[in-house]
């Protein structure tokens, strides 16, 4: 009932926040209107007062929500301000859509996370592991590959070089296929990673040794392992379905894919409130719906053990020790750092039209762009704000969710709603109110990107506080917060902050592709996403500019990943005495 009245109290204030919309950016909303009508129109004294009397914006943003919700207890949406029409068609057609794309890429990130794991679920099984841990460098580098990148290449070299499917539109199962790799690449990385992070944890404590002494056959054992392993990241799955589903404006707006990410995304450009409204009560109800269905899926496969105290927790980490271990990381961080160093030297201002698209030169490292400007140089300024945003963003989500994981029902209701809410909606609300900018896109990711490792955080503080040798602990007398501090503390810590720094990558991307979208850092500052979305046009004349920034967030990713490898610390043996 607690968690019912905090989703219902948060989904009303985020409802609020939406309403306030045209009031937070300060603008006129009859003058954003009049324009999304009729671009040619006059904005004079009287067609302006004709729309605010038409659309009862004199009476001010409460009663406007409040005529809203009346109307929504009715089962009406409203109708929409710059088209006349009824919004719950038009909220049902673009949900519709989405869900057929949300479908068709989860099939596709299933498939990836399902190969990505497939090689550590073998070798555990025959037992094989080894003493290191698997670094999942592929996963970290697809993890890395923004979808919109993803989607400019497909639609460049399979759609319109080779001809073997359609561009735009949605018209078939043909249009499926490109949007659905571009969404499904990354959330099948993700979901990948963390359950091979999982999985050799798993694969080490003692009830399996006991499986393969007794004769159980390696599938038996495999299939052991996934159900031990998956609950802890079960709350990710509903997630990503949310990312999915609602995540994907810049891969609907490339193929002209009517989803209902591209439609809020208009709606709340052109100040479209009743649309607007509908647009963001569909997400809300899915994300909850999602969110429901894995913590239930989570305590199905969790069973009894959950209740009982009889969940064991796994042995200390095996780490290979010596200077190899160091290499990868150390040798990433080398390169980006020369890369950002160099670029920081140059000019990223400078324009030069005689020297626009240039190849790579001594001159221009990694040529110019379509003004030409260095795109080295650019490079080199964006990553403070790009890679520098992110691991604000990532330090506070971990410091928070950290938190929240040891007290789940203070974050419950505000967590499933806050990550229903895609990063580019919460953009679009905080651009309204401080201006699109790098400081406004990093504050719209850090509002939504936490319910991910809160999650995480919970379900791990969940079954560690089940494990069955804190009950000798609690029978010796130990107290609460010397059980917490001592065991529970240490075995949260660890994975959610390679969770945290899993997510560096990704929350990189959330940023840029705010600034994909016009959201974010403004030209003629250089940003990473900024930098994608400035050579896409021209990726075919000039690679180089286009590819630059991406690989620089692939070496970010690797680097991070092999960092994360390296923060496997050994637990403390009293804790399994």
């Amino acid at each position: 009932m607690r968690h019912a009245i905090a989703r219902l109290g948060a989904l009303a204030a985020l409802l609020a926040v939406v309403g306030l919309l045209p009031w937070l950016s300060r603008n006129d909303p009859a003058l954003t209107v009049l324009r999304a009508k009729s671009a040619e129109q006059e904005a004079t004294p009287e067609a302006l007062d004709a729309i605010r009397a038409d659309l009862g914006l004199d009476a001010g943003p409460l009663a406007l929500l409040g005529r809203w919700a009346a109307g929504l207890l009715r089962g009406d949406l409203g109708t929409s301000w710059v088209s006349g029409y009824p919004v719950a068609p038009a909220v049902v057609s673009g949900l519709g859509t989405s869900l057929t794309l949300m479908a068709s890429a989860l099939a596709v990130a299933l498939l990836l996370a399902a190969a990505l794991c497939a090689p550590t679920v073998w070798r555990g099984a025959r037992g094989t592991l080894g003493e290191g841990r698997p670094g999942g460098a592929i996963g970290a580098a697809l993890v890395a590959c923004p979808d919109f990148l993803i989607a400019t290449v497909g639609l460049i070299v399979v759609g319109v070089w080779l001809g073997w499917l359609p561009t735009s539109g949605w018209d078939g199962p043909a249009n499926l296929v490109l949007p659905a790799v571009a969404m499904g690449i990354p959330a099948g990385a993700l979901l990948g990673r963390l359950v091979g992070d999982a999985l050799p944890g798993a694969f080490d404590e003692r009830w399996v040794a006991l499986w393969r002494s007794a004769g159980v056959t390696e599938w038996r054992i495999a299939f052991g392992v996934l159900r031990r392993a998956l609950p802890a990241v079960m709350p990710q799955f509903g997630m990503v379905v949310v990312a999915v589903t609602g995540g994907a404006v810049a891969v609907e707006t490339i193929f002209a894919v009517p989803g209902i990410g591209r439609t809020a995304l208009g709606a709340a450009k052109s100040q479209d409130l009743p649309l607007l409204q509908g647009c963001v009560l569909a997400l809300m109800c899915l994300g909850l719906t999602a969110g429901a269905l894995g913590h239930l899926a989570r305590r199905a496969m969790l069973g009894s053990g959950l209740h009982d105290a009889a969940l064991s927790p796994p042995p200390p980490p095996r780490n290979a020790s010596g200077p190899r271990q160091y290499a990868v990381p150390a040798a990433l961080a080398a390169i980006l750092a020369l890369v950002v160093a160099w670029g920081l030297l140059r000019d990223p201002l400078t324009v030069d039209v005689t020297a626009k698209l240039l190849h790579p030169s001594w001159a221009h490292p990694l040529g110019t762009d379509a003004l030409g400007r260095d795109v080295l140089a650019r490079l080199g300024h964006g990553a403070a704000r790009t890679a520098g945003s992110a691991v604000a963003v990532c330090a506070f989500g971990f410091v928070l969710s950290l938190a929240l994981g040891f007290a789940p029902r203070v974050s419950a209701g505000v967590a499933d709603v806050a990550n229903a809410v895609p990063a580019v909606l919460a953009g679009v609300l905080v651009a309204a109110a401080l201006g699109p900018g790098t400081a406004g896109a990093a504050v719209a990711v850090a509002l939504v990107s936490w319910p991910n490792l809160t999650a995480h955080a919970a379900a791990l503080t969940q079954e560690a506080r089940a494990a069955s040798y804190l009950t000798a602990q609690r029978a010796l007398g130990a107290s609460p917060a010397w059980i917490t501090v001592r065991h529970v503390l240490p075995e949260v810590a660890g994975p959610l902050a390679r969770h945290a720094v899993l997510r560096l990558p990704g929350t990189a991307l959330a940023i840029a592709s705010l600034g994909f979208l016009g959201l974010g850092t403004q030209p003629p500052t250089p940003e990473w996403g900024l930098l994608l979305d400035e050579s896409r046009a021209y990726v075919e004349v000039a690679p180089a500019a286009a590819l630059a920034p991406a690989i620089a967030i692939g070496c970010l990713a690797a680097l991070t990943v092999s960092s994360a490898n390296l923060a496997r610390l050994p637990r403390r043996k009293a804790a399994y005495v």
